[in-house]
């Protein structure tokens, strides 16, 4: 979906899973991919600090129709969703859990 200003706006139906209550960290992840296991716990660990974040993984092989409309290339990507689901930053590659906190500042 699209808002009018044409940034990307995902809900609870696309992601499966409900949106956090101010931000969202949605996590594309892959089986094999040893980054992906370390980039769970951070955000794991950054959604459990702040209130009202939620984390959601998925598993890119099996939403791949997913994957190609949001143009995603490599696991881990970490989308950072603000509370009506647009997306406002984006991150390939094993995040440090400062700049998952500082990537928030820009959703809540």
């Amino acid at each position: 979906m699209r808002d009018g200003d044409g940034s990307r706006r995902l809900g609870a139906a696309e992601l499966g899973a409900e949106l956090g209550e101010r931000a969202t960290l949605v996590q594309f992840s892959s089986a094999f991919c040893q980054p992906c296991r370390a980039t769970r716990r951070t955000l794991s660990e950054v959604a459990a600090m702040v209130d009202g974040v939620a984390h959601i993984e998925i598993d890119a092989e099996s939403r791949l129709e997913l994957v190609r409309a949001l143009d995603i290339a490599r696991t881990p990507t970490v989308l950072v969703l603000d509370a009506a689901g647009r997306v406002v930053r984006r991150a390939s590659g094993l995040p440090r859990r400062a700049d998952v906190i500082a990537a928030l500042g820009d959703a809540v």
